[in-house]
């Protein structure tokens, strides 16, 4: 019966000793990240706890603080683990401050534990803030009250009424121009115009049209003798600026006549054949012979060539512009 006794009473040393051990290793502390404040700053308090692993540890559910320091707010717990330890820890922070200047003294905050079913409390450390008034200088008696800074304008508020302006500017241009344009009778966008091409480019294609076709042969005598005289016409319109398409023969030949220099008398006389012929089978149903439609697209394209005016080759310019530098350098 001794003997029994004794082992109880050895075994519960034991757990006493082991609790005793474990009681020791648990340490709770508070800080704070600063013990002097402005009225209305605010402040971290830290609630940090270590602890072995096998124990349950259960923060303050609410701080026990005066009532004029306010809880803003508190994070989320955090457990780290103690380097060459066996222990944890946990850290949560809460954001406190105070409107009212004093020295406050914020008391011991407890924790909830649990070791192997045993529940009990560990109290942190109290800590203390002193909470500062803004200081008054008496000496310079009553001032008057500072207007609000005028904080300067930034490229991010400007940019809109930037924007705006050249919105504006933009709108009004398009107007006027649309305006400008309309009373020239013109369209408020114009495709730019093709180049029109030489009148003797255009005379001779057509020429060549008439000539693979030929239609002189297939009895379409009439037909081959208008097309061949329009073709020279159109030519004589936009290459010596005269009124072809509305005159008479005559009318042409004359312009010519009058008009001394513009064509040689070869080619005159090759042109008064083709438009006289022409009228003939047009007007008096005059019958052709073969050498006759040959000779008129024979002269037609006798006649185009030999009045065409030359557009200026690229190296002539070249050697003209040369020719212009070389003459002012020596000058």
């Amino acid at each position: 019966m001794k003997f029994r006794i004794k082992i109880i009473i050895s075994f519960l040393t034991v757990l006493l000793s082991v609790a005793v051990t474990q009681a020791q290793q648990i340490r709770a502390t508070a800080r704070l990240d600063s013990t002097n404040i402005l009225i209305g700053d605010q402040i971290k308090l830290f609630l940090e706890i270590d602890y072995p692993k096998n124990v349950t540890v259960e923060f303050p559910q609410d701080l026990t603080v005066d009532s004029l320091i306010e809880v803003l707010g508190k994070s989320k717990i955090d457990t780290v683990q103690i380097e060459n330890s066996e222990l944890e820890k946990q850290i949560r922070s809460y954001t406190i401050t105070s409107f009212d200047s004093g020295f406050y003294r914020i008391s011991p905050q407890w924790f909830k534990i649990n070791v192997n079913g045993t529940v009990d409390s560990v109290p942190a450390n109290g800590v203390s803030l002193h909470v500062y008034s803004m200081e008054i200088d008496t000496t310079r008696g009553l001032t008057d009250i500072k207007m609000p800074y005028s904080a300067p304008l930034t490229l991010k508020e400007v940019t809109p009424y930037i924007l705006g302006v050249l919105l504006l500017g933009a709108i009004i241009f398009l107007l006027l121009y649309s305006i400008k344009r309309r009373k020239k009778n013109k369209p408020f966008f114009a495709l730019p115009v093709k180049p029109k091409e030489p009148p003797h480019v255009i005379a001779l294609r057509e020429l060549d049209r008439i000539k693979s076709e030929k239609i002189w042969q297939k009895e379409k005598t009439k037909q081959y003798y208008s097309e061949v005289t329009d073709v020279l016409r159109n030519y004589i319109e936009d290459r010596f600026e005269i009124r072809a398409m509305e005159q008479t023969t005559d009318e042409i030949l004359d312009s010519f006549r009058y008009r001394k220099g513009l064509v040689s008398d070869k080619n005159y006389q090759n042109l008064s054949q083709i438009l006289s012929v022409a009228d003939l089978v047009k007007f008096a149903k005059y019958k052709t012979l073969p050498d006759d439609d040959n000779l008129t697209l024979v002269n037609s394209y006798f006649f185009v060539n030999e009045t065409k005016k030359e557009e200026p080759k690229k190296a002539e310019i070249a050697e003209k512009s040369e020719e212009n530098n070389s003459e002012e350098n020596a000058k």
